[in-house]
């Protein structure tokens, strides 16, 4: 509260989702973590083929939060409001591990 209370700029509290990359060796084996991760809840999961043939599925999670607090300078929500973000982002981080 006190960095954001001296901000001159903006101001986002920002929870970036889980992400894990995992290169395979067979197009077979990252299709079945693909499903595994889909059936998981990671709904944003997907598989990258890269120019060489390097296969590579991102496991995603959805569990994202972007809020602004401040803009030019000035706090555009409460500390209560805060207190609830760091709450909902703690869940999320709990609903990652």
């Amino acid at each position: 509260m006190t960095a954001l209370k001296k901000a001159t700029g903006d101001a986002v509290f920002k929870f970036e989702p889980f992400v894990l990359h995992v290169l395979c060796r067979e197009l077979q084996d990252a299709q079945l973590l693909h499903s595994v991760a889909i059936d998981s809840g990671f709904r944003n999961s997907g598989i990258t083929v890269g120019r060489g043939g390097k296969i590579t599925v991102a496991v995603r999670s959805t569990h994202c939060l972007e809020v602004p607090l401040s803009h030019k300078g000035r706090l555009m929500v409460s500390e209560e409001y805060i207190e609830f973000l760091v709450h909902v982002a703690n869940q999320k981080m709990e609903e990652n591990i």
